[in-house]
Order: structure tokens, then sequence, then C-alpha cells
């Protein structure tokens, strides 16, 4: 078995598997720019698989042999972890229900994930779904962009870092693979592949993919994930100097609940509180119960059957469609095109009570959503009279197209002088509703998605609890320019995009609040009308049309003193648009004022490193500094299911990554790795007004953000014996801050959690057993993984604020516990 395509996940964190295709970058024309970027006649290109590449940017690539090591089916989020600077939290060990991934302290929402150059971020409010990633076993490679991003980016919000993993071409001969894999909590998973090989006489091949996995969640009573996906690409080759045309389809259903999440409390018992050992992980919900039965003539109310927080709903249906194209239109000029169609539809959330009466506004008695309550004027459980309140399901809804396109450009001046011009299209039509639905006599949902079939009103309108509309429309120009000079040892790239960022905003409910409380009529004109007459201080619905645009420009420099040593240095400004939440709260403005226009995030980013790469040894340290202005802060509140924001104002953040890969001999690969994190909010913010009407500031000057680890540092070991490779890779994490203002989380005066929590220690586990002793293949064996191998209890994933104030402490999900998996791989 040859060592090199065997290196684990830990020790693979900057590599590239495939080095005759140097595919580094997210686009096919920034893949296509950057192969011309690798400077030739270096002593190592890689040590036991690992591959640092050699550009101005911080960046970390690994490949698929890296990625089919982790657990069957497992989120290609929760591979990059060992990344320096990336902190995943994984909600379970199979990657099928959704974490928290941070790079260098910026979270999710200002790191742009893409697909084959298609973005994933949400178009909205630029949320990234870990559990709705592309199964692992056809992700060619994945690459991390740390704190900078390509100039062709299809992204308004990549002020952190940049995630992009590109599917696997399919291949030029025949083959089938086939896995099925079992473990705890009554995991089960199957996956099937099917490469055709080249079927025509011009080369065209394709490939087709399945997979169906499903497990308990580890911590109640109650829930079951199930995932399943559907792949397929087809590639068709032109002439002989690598042009190409692809096509490629996505389809991924995710059908998962809210277990695990419990209050962020050491005074209180789980799931009140957050367990104090792994003997306290586990509890049990209401469940199986009976929903109230109804009686005629009767006040009926609800008994709080299908309420608890772990029976909510996180259902999703995603695909896509992704073109991807390259053309040599003459000696030196190269023409790329990648067009892309999304579609999503998803939601989240959880139970609310009914009314079957009317609410009185301004005198007059008509059905709507006011006040955070529901009034039908209906009879909703069927007993024949008006009196009742009945338990309903009310996610909010999100349904998503989406059309962009990216075209490139490339000229080759000369030897060792390229430039390139691109144009980036996105659009997503965005559409946000809250639509409700009644339960089944034991709880459940009647349908996971309440949109398809919706609870109306007495005026015969569909109930809602928010109702809009957004367009969001990106339409960005880019260059960049390449030099290389005194013989390729001192390369420098030039780059700019300007970016023209448009959000057509229709808001169809009443703003009674700056932090997303709205009353809603589902666009009833008669009811729209009465409620705007006795409140005419309060914004109605209305469109607005907002733009941001800016010049973001990057330079790289890149000097090679000798063939194992390079010095690199990049410089980016970033731009990160507010969001749609953020926007739509701004609602509760007057037009045209200051407040109804939040600022963009911009951000300026330093990075300054040093390589040394061997035949036996790959190591990279590089510091950073990023200044923030209008640090836009966001955090999800599970139970009112809003998100909040704040402007944190100037902040400044700076560390340190690095990593050391060594191979003394063939079939024994170590490495280490780690990272320094520092944040410096400049100012108090404010965090609201006294009784008086003055502003009141949260003690944040001088403080941390919340939510990242000071520090991370880890290691992986990695050898073969004869027919069996054993990994193991272990990673600390440090504490994380619960509120912008670092103090402890409180209740009633009382300290009930420190101020950030605890760190801990991740060790996985993976063993391979090649069954070609059977007279089996090499693509034939045996694999055990064991994730969290000594079953450490930590906090995943939870909401950051900037303070506590009068508010509860907030939610934290348990870590994913020890999980032990095997799977047996079958190929030909």
């Amino acid at each position: 078995m040859n060592f090199r395509n065997t290196l684990a996940a830990g020790a693979a964190l900057l590599p590239l598997a495939l080095l005759s295709t140097p595919a580094f970058a997210q686009s096919t024309g920034s893949v296509d720019f950057e192969n011309e970027i690798v400077v030739t006649g270096t002593s190592a290109q890689d040590v036991a698989g690992i591959q640092s590449p050699d550009t101005s940017k911080a960046k970390s690539v690994l490949g698929q042999e890296v990625i089919a090591r982790q657990n069957p089916g497992q989120t290609i989020l929760d591979t990059i972890n060992l990344v320096p600077g990336v902190v995943f939290t994984n909600n379970d060990a199979y990657g099928s229900s959704g974490g928290q991934l941070t790079i260098r302290g910026f979270s999710a929402d200002r790191i742009s994930l893409t697909f084959d150059g298609v973005p994933l971020n949400d178009s909205g409010n630029y949320a990234i779904y870990s559990n709705q990633q592309l199964d692992p076993e056809l992700i060619e490679q994945v690459n991390v962009n740390l704190g900078s991003t390509d100039v062709d980016s299809p992204t308004a919000a990549a002020t952190g870092s940049t995630v992009n993993y590109r599917t696997m071409t399919p291949t030029e001969d025949f083959g089938v693979k086939v896995s099925g894999s079992a473990g705890e909590y009554s995991f089960f998973r199957i996956f099937g592949l099917i490469n055709t090989g080249e079927f025509t006489p011009f080369g065209t091949r394709a490939f087709i993919s399945a997979s169906s996995a499903s497990n308990d969640n580890p911590f109640n009573n109650y829930g079951r994930i199930r995932k399943k996906q559907f792949n397929g690409r087809i590639w068709q080759p032109i002439g002989s100097n690598g042009d190409f045309i692809s096509v490629a389809g996505n389809y991924n259903e995710n059908r998962n609940n809210f277990f695990g999440s419990v209050s962020l409390r050491n005074d209180r018992a789980v799931p009140s509180g957050f367990p104090q050992s792994t003997d306290e992980r586990e509890y049990n919900i209401n469940y199986p119960c009976t929903i109230d039965t109804p009686q005629a003539g009767a006040q009926d109310s609800t008994n709080g059957c299908g309420t608890e927080f772990d029976r909510r709903y996180n259902p999703s249906n995603t695909g896509n469609i992704r073109g991807a194209s390259k053309f040599t239109l003459s000696d030196g000029l190269t023409l790329t095109v990648d067009p892309s169609y999304q579609y999503v539809k998803a939601n989240g959330g959880g139970t609310v009570t009914g009314r079957e009466d009317l609410r009185n506004v301004g005198g007059t008695n008509i059905p709507g959503f006011v006040g955070g309550r529901y009034y039908f004027g209906v009879d909703l459980n069927g007993d024949g009279d008006l009196l009742d309140q009945v338990t309903l399901l009310a996610p909010s809804q999100t349904q998503t197209h989406r059309y962009g396109v990216i075209a490139n450009l490339r000229w080759d001046i000369s030897d060792g002088q390229t430039v390139r011009i691109g144009y980036t299209f996105d659009r997503a039509r965005h559409r946000q509703t809250g639509q409700v639905l009644g339960l089944q006599q034991n709880g459940e949902p009647l349908d996971v998605f309440p949109v398809n079939n919706p609870l109306i009103d007495s005026t015969g309108t569909v109930m809602q609890k928010r109702d809009r509309l957004s367009y969001a429309t990106l339409n960005q120009i880019s260059g960049e320019y390449r030099g290389e000079w005194m013989d390729g040892s001192f390369v420098t790239t030039l780059g700019i995009r300007a970016p023209f960022f448009k959000r057509d905003l229709n808001n169809y409910c009443f703003t009674t609040s700056d932090s997303g409380f709205l009353d809603c009529f589902g666009q009833n004109a008669a009811s729209n009308a009465i409620y705007a007459a006795a409140n005419p201080t309060v914004q109605g619905p209305q469109r607005r049309v907002l733009k941001y645009d800016d010049i973001l420009p990057n330079v790289g420099l890149l000097f090679k003193p000798s063939n194992r040593m390079s010095i690199f240095a990049n410089y980016s400004k970033g731009l990160q648009v507010p969001g749609t939440d953020s926007l739509y709260n701004a609602f509760f403005f007057a037009p045209n004022t200051a407040s109804a226009r939040p600022m963009p995030e911009k951000s300026d980013n330093f990075d300054l490193g040093v390589r040394y790469r061997t035949g036996q040894v790959q190591a990279q340290l590089s510091g950073w500094f990023t200044k923030y202005s209008d640090r836009l802060a966001s955090a999800y509140d599970p139970v009112t299911e809003r998100n909040v924001y704040r402007n944190l104002g100037r902040v400044d953040k700076y560390g340190i990554d690095g990593s050391i890969a060594y191979q003394p001999v063939s079939n024994l690969a170590l490495y280490v790795f780690g990272s320094y994190l520092k944040s410096d909010i400049k100012d108090d913010v404010q965090s609201g007004v006294d009784g008086n009407g003055d502003p009141v500031f949260a003690p944040t000057a001088g403080k941390r953000e919340s939510g990242a680890p000071a520090y991370t540092f880890g290691g992986s070991a990695r050898g073969t014996l004869g027919p069996v490779e054993l990994g193991v890779t272990a990673k600390r994490t440090g504490g994380r801050y619960i509120y912008d203002t670092n103090l402890p989380v409180t209740a009633g005066g009382v300290e009930v959690y420190p101020a950030k929590t605890n760190a801990y220690w991740l060790v996985n586990l993976d063993a391979r057993l090649s069954l070609e002793f059977l007279g089996l293949n090499d693509k034939t064996f045996f694999q055990l993984n064991v994730y969290n191998l000594f079953d450490k209890l930590y906090v995943g994933s939870y909401t950051t604020s900037l303070a506590q104030g009068t508010s509860s402490p907030p939610f934290a999900q348990i870590g994913a516990p020890r999980t032990i998996s095997g799977t047996l791989t079958v190929g030909f």
C-alpha cells in the first residue's frame, strides 16, 4: 500500500492529493489561473501527501485520500477541523445534524463556502449548513483560504475566509464502488458510485451516485436523523489541451430535529442545564404523548405534547445544477465559464399556540398574528366551537431559487506575465414565510413543511408570522495580474474586484421593533388598513431597495530565496453586506433615515509567512492581522426564532498559525499544528436605553469577541504495517467567551456558568484493513472509525451575544459523544 496516499486528516491539512492538477482555487477560472502560478523547480512538492501551495495566500488543501479516512458520510467541514485556525463543532459524529464553524475567529456568516465555485452560504443571512454538503466520497479536494478570497468569488460576505471543495472528475475507465456502514446509535449508511468510463468516440464520460444514511440522536429518547443524496456529472473533453465542458447535479434531503441543545448553566439538571458529567448527558423528554382531546363547548387548552425543543424539525430539500467549461481561444488566451442554478426548501422552528377567537384592533375584531399570538377566528380542532387554544407547528420557512455565472478570460502576455478579467453574476429569489399547520394526535407534525398545506384564518388568508420576498443580486467585475521575476523566484499578484450588490426587499408585515418582532395579516388589505389606522406610527408593509458597492484590492508577494524556502505576504480588503435579517429589522425605522440602512462591514486583512519544504519536512508559519470597521455580529435566538444583531464598531484581530509535517520513513508520518488568536473590541457598545431615554453601554472596550478560542493545537500520527493502516488525530480547543463583555452567565443575579466554556481535547481514531490478502483488489477494505475516542464532555455550538442583560442563559449544544462505526467498501 502506498503510504503517500493514506495520510490522515490531521497530517493532510495543508495538502493536495493530485499533484498533476493543482486546483487550489474555487471557480474554473481561478483554477486555470492558479495552475499557472505554481513555481516549478522546487526540491519538494509534497511530504507524504502534504502540500502547502506556494502562493502569496495562507492556504491549505487536502485531497480525497484524506477525506476518505473520516467517519462515513462525514461533513467536509469536520474534515478541515485540523487546519490551523479552523474550529468546527459537530452536532453528531456522522455530520448529518449541523454544527458551527469559525476560521481565525470569523463566524460562519463571514466565511464563503463554495462547491465547484457555486456559493453555498444562505443568500439571506449567509449562514452555512454543514449537514447539506456533498457526499465525501465524491470530493476530489477541499481548500481553505485563511483570511482572503479569490478575486472572482461570488459572494458579498467573505470578510473572514473561504472554503471551497471540488467534485471528482469522472474516470476514463469503467468502475463501481459500493460501501456499507453501521455504527452506534443505530447508524446505517449505504453509498454507491458508478463511473461509466469513456462511452463515446469523443471521450465523453460520467458518473452517478446515491447514498442513504440514518441514525438515532445520541442524547435522548426521541428523533431519528435521515439523509439521502443523489449526484451525477458528465464530462466532455475538447481537444488535447485540457479544454472541456461539464455539467453536474446534486440533490440532498435532510430530516433532523434539534436534539442536544440545552441551557448553558451549571445549577440545573439536563435539559434545563448543561450536563456536568457524561453520565448526565442523556435525558428523556415527554415522548410518546397525546395532544389534548377536543371537547365541544369547552375551552380546550394545550397540554405540552409535541412542544419540547427537541421535537423541533429542521427539514431541508436542496439541489443544484453546476456547469463548468474551459476553451482555449488562441495561443495564450483562455476563456472559462461556470453557470449554476440552486434550489432550497427548508425550515426550522417549533410549536406555537393558535387561538380560535379574534383580536380586537382599534375597536374591530380581526384575525392575524399580533403581539406574538395567532388569532384565527376559525375552529382549529374540529369540535364545533371557537373557544379553544391549539398547539400548531410554526417554523420559519425559506424557499430560494438562485442563478449564477462566473466567467474569466486569461491572457498570457508573455512568459511569466499573465492577466485575467472576470465577471460574476449571482441572483437569488429568497422567499421567507411563516405558515402554520396542525399536529397529529401524537404531537408529530401533519407535514414538516407547513407551506405545503398551510392553515387559513376566517378571511381565507394564510396565517403567517413573517411574510417577505427578497431579491439579492450581485454584479461583480474583477481583474488580476501575475508577474514572475528573477527566474521565477519573485512572484507578484495584483488583483481588484468591484462588487455591486443590490437588496430588493419586500416586507408584507408591520415591523413593531428593531429586533425582528412583527404583526402580520397575510397581505389581507382590509386587515392591514384596520391595523394601520390603529397604529399610525408603526412601519407597515413596504418595499425598500438598498445598494452596496466598493472597490476591493488585493496584493500578493512571493519570494523564494532558495528552492526550499519561500516568504509570502498578502493584503486584501473585504466587504460584508448586511444580511436580510438585519435589513428587515431596520424596517422599524422610517425610510431614508440612517438607522434604516445598516452599514456594511469592512475589513483590511494582512498576512505574512514563511514556508520550508524538503522531501521529509514541510512547515509553514504565518502571522496575520485584520482590522474591522462596523463589525456586525449576529446570534440566533432559538426561543424567539430570530437573529439578533449588534454593531461592535472597530475591532482588531490578529494571530499566528503554524504547522510542521515530518515523514522520517516511508511508513510513518507525524504532524503538529497550532494557532493563537487575539481580538480587541475598541469601544463600549450601546446595548439599549434607560428609563430616561439615555443610552446604556455594555463594557466591551478592550474585551475579546465571544465564540472563538484564544488557542488551538494538536497533532496526528499515521503508520502502516502490512495490510493494516492506523491513524490518530488529537486537537485541543481553548475556552470560548459566551458574551462580548467577557462576563459570566447569571440567573437572578447569581453566576450559573463561567465567563467562557472549558477547553477540551477531541481525539479521533481510524484503522483500515486492506483485503488484498483475501485475493481481492486494493479497492476493497474494511475501515473502523472512533469519534471522540475518550468520550470527552464539552460545549459544542452555542448562542453568542453582546451581553446577558436581563435575558436567560443562552442555549448550547452538547458535544458529540464517543461513536464507533465500521465500513466495508468494495470496488472494481
